[in-house]
């Protein structure tokens, strides 16, 4: 070996015995000295709760799937082909499912229907109703004012939307995307 390549061998060698190390020394770190200041600023100050800060409910990805199952499973019962989306409370999506045969459009207009009855909290059915008074409601982005999205709700509050695309009417998609409600309650 000539001595060009024993220097790079050896220094790339001292360079991952050093990246070991350092791995070493911050994994056996105590979690509790670097959470501590943490939790000093954003926690409880002397029992009482912080007003800084609030509380959410939010769906769990099984709930949220197993809504999602359940519109799918009441469209497929009625041999519809559909996309099911269910949206957090910020409108992010936790899960789709898109229904064997269903049509390219579903997939976002399910998304906006879900995002759309969670941020007005009702049915989309009732918000297209809402359009006369108010039309330029529709120009809102990520919005979609047709039936087939429905918010799910915990003590009066929306925590998620469901939205379902495909089916003939925006009367089927709502009635399976309330399936979807419903299984939440079981």
């Amino acid at each position: 070996m000539n001595t060009r390549t024993r220097v790079l061998t050896g220094t790339a060698l001292a360079v991952a015995l050093g990246a070991g190390a350092f791995g070493a020394v911050s994994a056996s770190a105590t979690p509790a000295a670097d959470a501590a200041p943490a939790a000093a600023v954003a926690g409880k100050k002397d029992g009482a709760s912080d007003k800084n800060f609030t509380t959410t409910t939010h769906l769990t990805v099984d709930a949220a799937t197993r809504a999602a199952q359940a519109a799918l499973q009441a469209a497929q019962a009625e041999n519809q082909k559909v996309t099911v989306a269910v949206v957090d409370r910020n409108g992010n999506t936790i899960v789709t499912l898109r229904g064997d045969g269903a049509g390219p459009q579903s997939y976002e207009s399910a998304q906006r229907k879900a995002f759309t009855a969670v941020s007005w909290n009702a049915p989309t059915s009732v918000l297209v109703g809402r359009l006369a008074q108010t039309p330029n409601l529709k120009d809102i982005p990520g919005t979609l004012f047709l039936g087939g999205g429905t918010p799910v709700q915990a003590n009066g509050a929306p925590v998620a939307g469901i939205g379902v695309a495909g089916a003939p009417s925006g009367d089927l998609d709502e009635k399976f995307a309330k399936a979807g409600v419903d299984a939440l309650g079981k």
